[in-house]
């Protein structure tokens, strides 16, 4: 579905259901947040699923991203009042914010700073900061398919370089290669640079007025399981959920792993109802 934020259109993806006005402000809603080079479609099995089971879905293309209009965001702050305009466009009080690599930086500013729209916040692939290798921001900027390949040979466990896709056949590497390679000149670049250049120290996470889950894959060599830690302990009411095996690319490799956690916690959520 396409909505209006912030004066430009954008793509929403809603999980395979066509929900109602009504719907975003009656369901719990949940919202995915996708990382860098990246769009609404990385979040395939947890969104349907979410949506299949008494949730309303929004699962965006950042400006810029995907079928979305407009210039990329440059900050995560403005990326945050981004998604915080999001929910209000879709008639919502609250919601679950799911986010990955920059899509979790951008979820959990958003709670920082619209508190009041946030009731629980999932992060996927995350630390903070979350420094870019200097080499990988100078190939973004001039050869954005080396950049692109680049993080795809870091993005993934040793194993999943080799196999591992749950659906037969299909190639988790060159499916995350065509991804990147359809988002539009300048994204990648403008990303990094917004990932590298939130400067939120870990102390101002005390703030934090909702629960929080950790996800992190135990062989992420982009965001390491001792940042994830370290996040975690960083946060008030903070939880770890370790996927043993798994790279950056969580949804990727562990898809089933992902949506397990966000259930749980999500049931959490709807019996503090």
């Amino acid at each position: 579905m396409e909505v209006t934020v912030a004066g430009q259109p954008a793509y929403v993806y809603t999980g395979g259901k066509s929900p109602g006005p009504a719907d975003f402000a009656r369901l719990p809603l949940v919202v995915f947040i996708h990382g860098a080079e990246q769009d609404h479609s990385c979040w395939g099995l947890q969104s349907r699923w979410f949506a299949h089971h008494g949730f309303a879905v929004a699962a965006p293309d950042l400006p810029g991203h995907g079928r979305s209009a407009g210039a990329p965001l440059a900050s995560v702050e403005a990326l945050a009042d981004w998604i915080a305009a999001l929910v209000d466009s879709l008639g919502a009080a609250t919601a679950f914010l799911v986010g990955h690599s920059l899509g979790s930086l951008i979820a959990l500013e958003t709670a920082l700073r619209h508190p009041q729209k946030v009731s629980r916040l999932a992060l996927i692939g995350s630390s903070l900061p979350m420094p870019v290798a200097d080499v990988l921001l100078a190939a973004a900027r001039d050869d954005e398919a080396r950049a692109a390949a680049m993080v795809n040979g870091w993005s993934y466990s040793p194993q999943a370089q080799i196999g591992g896709n749950t659906v037969p056949g299909l190639w988790m590497l060159g499916m995350n290669e065509r991804l990147m390679a359809r988002q539009k000149p300048g994204v990648f670049p403008t990303d990094l640079a917004a990932c590298h250049a939130y400067t939120r120290s870990p102390e101002t996470l005390t703030a934090l007025a909702c629960p929080v889950l950790v996800i992190a894959g135990s062989a992420d060599r982009m965001t390491p399981l001792r940042a994830a830690r370290a996040l975690t302990t960083a946060i008030p009411d903070g939880r770890l959920t370790v996927l043993p095996g798994s790279g950056h690319a969580l949804m990727a490799e562990r898809p089933d792993g992902v949506l397990d956690a966000l259930r749980e916690f999500a049931a959490a959520d709807r019996t503090s109802r």
